[in-house]
Parts: C-alpha cells; sequence; structure tokens
C-alpha cells in the first residue's frame, strides 16, 4: 500500500487536538504521507499545543470547495462536536465526489445504536450513519469507534461523582463497571486504525471497534480515588429503573443523565462480559502504548479530579 493521506475536521477541538498529536507521533507518522486539518480561519495549530511537523498542513475550505478540498485524501475523520451536525452533512455529501477510501465518524463515546430510547445527539448519529451507508459507494470503508467515557472528563459531579465533597453517587448498582478511556488513548486508536490502513487497505479495518483504557465499577473508583488521597468517600445508589423513567420521559439533548444510567445497566462495559473489547486489533499486548489506568488519573488528580470546579448543588 502507498501510505495515506489523512485529512482531519475538526482536528483543533477537544478530542480532534489529541487525534491530530497521536498521528503526528511515532509510530504512525511514518505510515502517512500528510496530515491535513481542515480549517476555515487558518488558526495555527500550535495555538492548540499541537506539535509542529513537516508532513502537518492546513488546508482552507469553503462550504463551496469542500469536495475539492478533499480530492487528494485517502483518509477522512470527523471529530467534529454536537453543534456541528449540519457541517457533519455536508462533509459527508462531499465524500463521493472524492477519493477518499476511509471515513471514521464522529462517534468516539458510547455505542448508542443499543439504547432502548431517543436523545437529541445521539439520534442525529445514527440518522448521519444511515446517510452514510445510502450515499457512500460499498468500498469505502466507514469505521465507527466507540471508547466509552473519555477517562479524563468522567470522574466529576456531572456523573455524580462529588470529588470535593468525597460523595459519589451512583444510578444502580455501585458493582456495574463502565469503561473509561484517556483522550490520547483515543487518539492513538484513531491512528491506529488509519496505520492498518496503511499497511492492508480497508480490507483490514473494522467496521466496529469497542475500546476500553480501564473499565471499572463506581466502587473501585471511589477505592482508587481514595488510596491517592482523595480521602474517605462515601458511595450512595439511587433506584435506576425510577431513574431512568424520570430521565426519558422527555427527549433530552444533554448526555450526562441518560449515561448515569447507562453506566447502572451495564451499557458502557467494553469487556468480554459486556459489548466486547477490540484494543488487541490497536494495541496488541500494550506493545504500541501503554493504555492510561484510572490509577494514573488518581495520581494526577490526588484523588480529586474536578474537584476545583463550582457545581451548583442540588
Amino acid at each position: 500500500m502507498s501510505t495515506p493521506t489523512i485529512a482531519i475536521a475538526g482536528g483543533t477541538g477537544h478530542l480532534g487536538k489529541h487525534i491530530t498529536t497521536a498521528l503526528l507521533s511515532q509510530p504512525f507518522i511514518t505510515s502517512f504521507t500528510s496530515i491535513i486539518l481542515l480549517t476555515r480561519s487558518g488558526t495555527d495549530p500550535s495555538s492548540f499545543n499541537i506539535p509542529s511537523n513537516p508532513k502537518l498542513q492546513l488546508r482552507k475550505y469553503t462550504l463551496t470547495n469542500l469536495a475539492d478540498s478533499l480530492k487528494d485524501i485517502d483518509i477522512l475523520i470527523n471529530t467534529i462536536g454536537p453543534s456541528g451536525h449540519s457541517f457533519k452533512e455536508t462533509l459527508l455529501r462531499a465524500i463521493p465526489k472524492t477519493n477518499i477510501k476511509m471515513y471514521i465518524p464522529s462517534e468516539f463515546g458510547v455505542d448508542h445504536y443499543i439504547h432502548d430510547f431517543p436523545h437529541l445527539e445521539w439520534d442525529a448519529k445514527k440518522r448521519h450513519d444511515e446517510l452514510a451507508r445510502e450515499i457512500l459507494d460499498p468500498s469505502v470503508k466507514v469505521c465507527r469507534v466507540f471508547c466509552g467515557l473519555f477517562l479524563e472528563d468522567s470522574i466529576g459531579p456531572w456523573f455524580g461523582f462529588d470529588t470535593r465533597g468525597g460523595r459519589y453517587e451512583c444510578v444502580g448498582s455501585a458493582g456495574e463497571v463502565v469503561s473509561f478511556t484517556g483522550l490520547g488513548d483515543v487518539g492513538r486508536v484513531v491512528a491506529g486504525l488509519c496505520g492498518l490502513f496503511a499497511e492492508g487497505g480497508v480490507g483490514v479495518v473494522p467496521d466496529v471497534l469497542h475500546v476500553a483504557g480501564d473499565t471499572r465499577s463506581v466502587s473501585d473508583v471511589a477505592r482508587i480515588m481514595e488510596s491517592e488521597g482523595g480521602g474517605p468517600i462515601e458511595v450512595t445508589e439511587v433506584a435506576l429503573a425510577e431513574y431512568k423513567e424520570r430521565v426519558t420521559k422527555v427527549v433530552g439533548s444533554d448526555p450526562a443523565p441518560y449515561l448515569r444510567f447507562l453506566i447502572g445497566e451495564g451499557k458502557i462495559n467494553h469487556s468480554s462480559a459486556g459489548l466486547g473489547c477490540d484494543n488487541e486489533v490497536v494495541n496488541p499486548g500494550e506493545r504500541v502504548w501503554k493504555w492510561k489506568s484510572m490509577e494514573e488519573l488518581a495520581r494526577e488528580t490526588r484523588g480529586r479530579p474536578w474537584r476545583d470546579l463550582e457545581w451548583p448543588s442540588k
């Protein structure tokens, strides 16, 4: 295979910058011809803590010349956030006018295709996937990546982890496990998939990938945080069925309350006992990199992630 050229939409965003950084790092960068950041503003990527590299290029585009901007691209990575569904569709509709061979859509979180309730954000992603299947040639590989919860963004009060007050409230059993993946590791997963494409083409890239840097229960998280200076942590449980019924009465857009009961339902469990774990596809035997663990997060934050965040009390 020739070394592919990769374009990233949203490559300087919250997750996108980690994907861009991973693509530019060893051992991945040697497999690629160039990494193209699609931009409308021309902002210097160094202002987003993205390292400079001769293979990194900025490419300005407009909505009218988007397909032309993608003419030489082999792999398109979409990391546009929740506010950008209209542009995501514009991006997708440009692909049939290009020679793109692989498309990684903006998933990266939980596998919402198994959910039994409507949700504005996840339903928009489902429609995007349906449109991709409708308009893309079957030869174009669409690879959906599910990483569970972002490790650095999850042990906070929005998910019931009051790290400042030492109180963790979970929906359902505190023994139910949930999968977390560090943002840097998500970047390396995507880079690894692009590396697989470079080695063997679309045939060796899976359609769906579930990964997990660490899989722990709320009780596990409390014990780990306590051991790294978090102080005594009280863990309480609320009834899952009642909580879910209350949250799903209205179709919402904020994922946090939904994710809380999904944890309790075991639907963010990327292990062999849950949805399955495909870590070995991109990082066999952890020989490419070491996954970031909950213990590492605990050490970095002295057992109290997001402890300085002001959060309204109930």
